[in-house]
């Protein structure tokens, strides 16, 4: 079985949403201007896409990122990967960065049980609450940054279900701040 890894940018307080300046939410950007640049932080950034052999995202992140990365040189293991997006509404992928559409999260479970590697959700708040809800995901890589924003898309669900154990695998805390932490979904 494939492992899914749910990697994201997150403050103290949980919250994911326009880590790297979106429009339309009142802290866009944090992960740049509230926080002084540490690359040493980012290693963790590099060797996910050295190890990631899918990338897997929800609707809106793949809208995002579909006319932005394909130019990016620092997205080149992101770009030569299959990619997938789950979505219910998504008509069709965009030529300029093609993706498979899946349609649920029991797709998701059947794509965990092809071979290959592992597959990482980037952004896509909404779909990793949905995927850790169904008990689909095996590990988390989090950058969490010396913020509370309040307000925002949180990075783990609400909803009312027995406590998901977490085994602590990887850490590191760097002069900026920021924490890198990796747990493993305790089974």
């Amino acid at each position: 079985m494939r492992t899914l890894i749910v990697t994201a940018f997150v403050s103290l307080d949980g919250v994911m949403e326009a880590p790297g300046g979106e429009p339309g939410y009142r802290n866009s950007g944090w992960t740049f201007k509230d926080v002084e640049f540490d690359p040493a932080a980012y290693e963790i950034k590099g060797r996910e896409q050295e190890e990631t052999t899918a990338l897997l995202l929800g609707r809106t992140s793949y809208e995002a990122f579909a006319p932005i990365w394909p130019t990016m040189d620092d997205f080149a293991g992101y770009n030569a990967m299959p990619r997938y997006v789950v979505s219910t509404t998504l008509q069709s992928d965009d030529e300029r960065w093609p993706a498979t559409i899946l349609r649920s999260v029991d797709d998701v479970a059947a794509l965990k049980e092809t071979e290959g590697g592992p597959i990482a959700v980037h952004g896509s708040a909404t779909l990793g609450r949905s995927l850790a809800d169904a008990g689909l995901v095996d590990r988390y890589h989090l950058l969490v940054f010396p913020l509370l924003l309040g307000a925002g898309k949180r990075v783990f669900s609400d909803a009312d279900k027995d406590a998901t154990k977490l085994n602590l695998v990887e850490y590191e805390a760097y002069g900026n701040g920021i924490q890198k932490q990796v747990f493993d979904v305790a089974r």
